[in-house]
C-alpha cells in the first residue's frame, strides 16, 4: 500500500472538539449498566477453579471424589477430561505454544487451572474445589529470567520447542548502524530494568456461555474486546463450526489492555456448559485475575547504548534486551512490534539494533496493558539520554531540542520503517517548559538546596504510537505463520422514518467513550442534534469485522468508518432531495439536518426525506431503493508490509502523538516519601474530539503510570510464589498518591491520514509517566549521586539508596 493521499481537515466544526459529556455516563452512574457479573440466563450455574499451588510441577493424580458428591456439585471437569472435547486456545505465536483452559499433565505457573467445578452456586463450587485432591511431581523452577536461557532437563517448560526456556531469539539491525556506531565521539551505555506490572480494572474478566443441544451452537455472554476480529478462534479451540459460536458483548469495568482478547475463561465456561448441559458463568475473583490472567505486562532486562557525537547528536541507539514472558507465548513478541514502532522516540536517530531474547519462566504469561510494550521502550530510550546529556555536560532540554524532527521533516520514517505521520516536538516541549515554568522551578530548586531540600525537576519528550497495522503481530517471526493485514472497524448507521439516526457499534464499550466519539462524529457528519442519535452493539452473529480498542486505535478506526457509512447516507440524501426539490445534487448543501439549494430557501429537513425514503417508494428517483442506511468497513488508513529480511518492518503504526511530561517533586531523604509540586502534561494527539474525555484518558493514564513507576510490582519468590497477589502487597496509587492536579495541556497537529486528522490518545498518560518521573526523582537525589534504574521507584528503594549513598561518602 502505497502512502494515502492527504486528507482536507475542515476547520469549521460544530460537534467536533467539543467537551460534551458522555453519552454512556447516565447509565453507568445510575447503575443501571449490565456488567458480565449483572447477566442472568435461566438455569444457570456458577463455576469456580482449583489453581496450582507449585510453579512448576507434572500432575500425577487428580481424586474429586469427595468434590462430587458435595450437594449442589453438578461438575468437575480435569483437564484430560476437557481436552477429549476441547483443544488448545489461541495463539498468535509461530510456531503456537499450547496452552488448554484446563492443565492437562503439567503446570507452569502457580495458579494455573488443574480443575473446574460448576455447582448450583459460587459457594457450593468453591467448597467443592476445597475437596479435589491433588498429587503433584514437583519440577524444577525457573524464575531469573537471565537464568532460563541455559535451562535444561525438567527445567524446560516446553520441551517440544527445544532444550532450553529460549522462547524467541532474533537480532534486527536497521540502517548502518555498526558504522554509525565507529563514527561516533561517545558511546553512553547504561543497563535498565523493567519489572512486571498489570493492569487492575475494577471488574476481573468473566463469561457466562450457554451450549444449545439442537442447534449445537454456543453463546457466550463476555467483557473482551476483539470478539468480531479474532473470536472465530475460540470456535476452533471449542472444535465447532466458527458460525457456532455467537459472542455477545457486554460493557466492561475496565481493561487498560487487559480484556483485549481473554479467550481463556471463554473457553473454559464454554467448555463446561456444553459438559454439564446448564449455562455456566465464570467471573474471575481478584486473585485469579492476578495469578492467572494471561495479561501481565512487560518484565525486561536491557543493555542500552546509544553513540553521539561530541555536540549530542544522536547517531545510533542499540539494545540488548532480555524479555520474560512467562509460562506460555500467546501474542508471540508482539510487544516488541509496538516498541519498534517508535524505537528512536522523537529523535533524528539514524540507526538501530534489537537483540532480542524472550524466554519462559514459571509465572504468569504476558499480555496486553496499556502500551503494550512500548511505553518501556520509551523509559528505555529517555533513560539513555538522560545519561547521555549528563556524561556530555547538555541540559536535558537542549539534548532533546538538538535531536528532534522537525515539522518540515513529516511523513518522517524511522530506522525501523514505520513512519511518522505528523509533529512538532518543539512546540510541545515548549508548552510544557512554560506551563511548568521550568525556569522558575530551576532557580527554586537552587535555592532550596540551600536549605537542605531536594527537589527534582523531570523531563521526558516521548511517542505515543496509535492505530496498529496487524503486520506487528508476525514480522518478528522467523516464519510468519498466519500473516494477516487486515484490522479494520466497522459501523451500520441508520436513519428511522422520523430522522433520527441508530448507530450499530462492532466492538465493545470498553471505558473508552465509544458512543460518545460516534456520537459527536455523526452529529458532525450529518448535521444533526447528539440527542437524536442512538448507539448499539452487534454480537458476532450480527457482526461486521471489528478489531477494537487497543493501540489508541478505536477514535481514528471509528471515525474513518463513520465518515465512510455517512457519505453513503449523504449521497441518498441529495439523490432524494435533488428528486423532490428538482435540484442538481451539485447545488445542494447538508446543514444543521437540512439539505438546501444553495443560496436560496428551498430545502428538506432530514425527517422529511427519511419519511419519503422510508413510505413512499414510487414517489422516489427509480434508481433508489425504500429505506436510509448504510455499513462501512473502514481498512487501516496506511500500511505496508515488512521486507522479507526485516531490515525494514514496513509501515505499521504510522499514526504518531507525542508528549512532553514534566513532573516536579520533593524528596524527604529522611523517609524517601515524594511530594508532588507540580506536574503537567502536554500531548499531541492530533485533531481533539472531547477535550474533556482526552484530559481523562491523560490524567487516568498518568496516575496509572505513577503505579507503574513507584509503587506496582508483580513479585515472585525463588520457588515461583507470586507474593504480591493482593492489594495489600501489590501496591496502586490511590488519590492521595497522585499528583494534586494533573495540567493538561495540548498541542495540534493533524494527522494527515485519518478523518479530521485524529490520533490516538488513550495510552499516553501512562506511556510518558515512568521516564519523567525516574528523572525527576534522579534530579532530586543527585547530590547523592542516585541513579535510578530500575522500577518501581518505592519510598523504602529511595530511602534505601539514599543511605548507600551516605555510606560511600563516609
Amino acid at each position: 500500500m502505497s502512502a494515502p493521499a492527504v486528507k482536507d481537515h475542515p476547520i469549521h466544526r460544530r460537534w467536533i472538539g467539543q467537551s460534551m459529556k458522555r453519552v454512556e455516563d447516565p447509565r453507568l452512574l445510575t447503575g443501571r449498566g449490565k456488567y458480565i457479573d449483572d447477566i442472568v440466563v435461566p438455569n444457570m450455574a456458577h463455576a469456580a477453579v482449583l489453581r496450582s499451588p507449585h510453579a512448576h510441577a507434572r500432575i500425577k493424580k487428580i481424586d474429586a471424589s469427595k468434590a462430587r458428591v458435595l450437594p449442589g456439585v453438578l461438575l468437575v471437569l480435569t483437564g484430560a477430561e476437557a481436552v477429549e472435547q476441547t483443544g488448545p486456545l489461541p495463539c498468535f505465536a509461530n510456531p503456537p505454544v499450547a496452552q488448554y483452559c484446563i492443565a492437562v499433565d503439567r503446570v507452569r505457573h502457580v495458579g494455573e487451572t488443574v480443575a473446574a467445578v460448576v455447582a448450583e452456586s459460587r459457594y457450593i463450587a468453591e467448597d467443592a474445589v476445597d475437596r479435589i485432591e491433588v498429587e503433584y511431581e514437583p519440577l524444577p523452577v525457573v524464575v531469573n529470567p537471565g537464568d532460563a536461557s541455559t535451562s535444561k532437563g525438567d527445567a524446560v517448560l516446553h520441551p517440544d520447542r527445544g532444550a532450553n526456556n529460549i522462547a524467541h531469539q532474533r537480532t534486527l539491525t536497521f540502517g548502518s548502524y555498526d558504522e554509525d556506531m565507529r563514527s561516533v565521539d561517545v558511546i553512553v551505555r547504561r543497563k535498565v530494568r523493567w519489572p512486571r506490572s498489570g493492569a487492575q480494572p475494577m471488574e476481573t474478566v468473566g463469561a457466562i456461555a450457554s451450549y444449545d443441544e439442537g442447534t449445537r451452537k454456543f453463546t457466550i455472554y463476555a467483557n473482551t474486546s476483539m470478539y468480531n476480529y479474532v473470536g472465530w478462534l475460540m470456535a476452533v479451540s471449542l472444535k465447532v463450526p466458527a458460525h457456532k459460536l455467537n459472542i455477545v458483548p457486554t460493557i466492561a469495568g475496565g481493561s487498560f489492555g487487559s480484556k483485549i482478547f481473554t479467550h481463556k475463561v471463554l473457553v473454559l465456561a464454554a467448555t463446561l456448559a456444553r459438559a454439564c448441559g446448564r449455562p455456566v458463568k465464570y467471573v474471575e475473583d481478584r486473585l485469579d485475575n492476578m495469578t492467572s490472567c494471561d495479561n501481565h505486562g512487560s518484565d525486561r532486562i536491557y543493555e542500552l547504548e546509544l553513540g553521539l557525537k561530541r555536540d549530542g547528536t544522536m547517531l545510533a541507539f542499540g539494545m540488548k534486551v532480555i524479555d520474560d514472558y512467562g509460562a506460555y507465548l500467546q501474542f508471540g513478541v508482539g510487544h516488541h512490534g509496538n516498541a519498534a514502532a517508535q524505537l528512536t522516540g522523537p529523535y533524528r536517530i539514524k540507526s538501530a539494533r534489537i537483540e532480542l531474547t524472550a524466554v519462559f519462566t514459571n509465572k504468569c504469561q504476558q499480555g496486553a496493558y496499556r502500551g503494550f510494550g512500548s511505553e518501556v521502550n520509551n523509559f528505555a530510550l529517555e533513560r539513555i539520554v538522560d545519561a547521555a546529556a549528563d556524561e556530555l555536560g547538555i541540559s536535558p532540554v537542549e539534548i532533546r531540542r538538538k535531536n528532534f524532527i522537525q515539522p518540515e521533516q513529516f511523513p518522517y520514517k524511522i530506522p525501523t520503517g514505520n513512519v511518522y505521520d505528523s509533529g512538532n516536538y518543539g512546540a510541545v516541549l515548549d508548552k510544557a517548559l512554560e506551563m511548568a515554568d521550568y525556569d522558575g522551578w530551576r532557580s527554586r530548586q537552587a535555592d532550596a538546596r540551600k536549605q537542605g531540600r531536594y527537589i527534582g525537576i523531570g523531563l521526558a519528550s516521548c511517542q505515543e504510537r496509535s492505530v496498529f497495522s496487524s503486520t506487528e503481530f508476525w514480522f518478528w517471526n522467523h516464519e510468519p505463520g498466519f500473516a494477516l493485514t487486515s484490522s479494520p472497524e466497522s459501523v451500520n448507521i441508520k436513519i428511522d422514518p422520523t430522522g433520527k439516526a441508530f448507530v450499530t457499534l462492532y466492538s465493545p464499550f470498553w471505558g473508552n467513550s465509544p458512543e460518545t466519539m460516534a456520537t459527536q462524529i455523526v452529529a458532525e457528519q450529518l448535521t444533526i442534534d447528539p440527542s437524536d442519535i442512538e448507539i448499539t452493539y452487534a454480537d458476532t452473529d450480527q457482526g461486521l469485522m471489528g478489531t477494537g480498542p487497543g493501540g489508541s486505535r478505536y477514535t481514528v478506526m471509528i471515525a474513518g468508518a463513520i465518515a465512510g457509512a455517512a457519505t453513503d447516507i449523504k449521497r441518498k440524501l441529495f439523490k432524494i432531495a435533488g428528486h423532490f426539490l428538482e435540484a442538481s445534487e451539485q447545488d445542494l448543501e447538508l446543514r444543521d439536518g437540512r439539505v438546501s439549494v444553495r443560496g436560496t430557501d428551498r430545502g428538506m429537513t432530514i425527517p422529511e426525506i427519511a419519511l419519503q425514503a422510508y413510505y413512499f417508494r414510487l414517489s422516489l428517483p427509480d434508481d433508489c431503493n425504500s429505506g436510509l442506511d448504510a455499513r462501512f468497513t473502514y481498512d487501516h488508513p496506511y500500511t505496508t508490509q515488512p521486507n522479507a529480511d526485516r531490515t525494514d518492518l514496513g509501515v505499521f503504526y504510522p499514526i504518531m502523538g507525542h508528549m512532553c511530561h514534566i513532573p516536579i517533586v520533593e524528596i524527604d531523604i529522611e523517609t524517601g516519601q515524594l511530594t508532588y509540586l507540580k506536574y503537567v502534561a502536554v500531548h499531541d494527539c492530533g485533531t481533539v474530539v472531547n477535550p474533556m474525555t482526552l484530559a481523562g484518558h491523560v490524567r487516568g493514564g498518568t496516575v496509572q503510570g505513577i503505579g507503574s513507576t513507584m509503587y506496582e510490582h508483580f513479585y515472585y519468590d525463588e520457588q515461583g510464589q507470586l507474593v504480591t497477589a493482593n492489594f495489600a502487597d501489590y501496591l496502586i496509587p490511590t488519590l492521595k498518591e497522585a499528583p494534586p492536579n494533573i495540567e493538561v495541556g495540548h498541542v495540534v497537529t493533524p494527522s494527515p491520514f485519518t478523518e479530521y486528522g485524529i490520533k490516538g490518545g488513550g495510552e499516553g498518560g501512562r506511556m510518558g509517566v515512568p521516564p519523567a518521573l525516574a528523572s525527576a526523582v534522579e534530579d532530586a537525589l543527585r547530590p547523592f549521586g542516585v541513579k535510578i534504574d530500575t522500577l518501581p521507584i518505592t519510598p523504602m528503594k529511595i530511602r534505601d539508596m539514599i543511605r548507600a549513598a551516605q555510606q560511600r561518602k563516609g
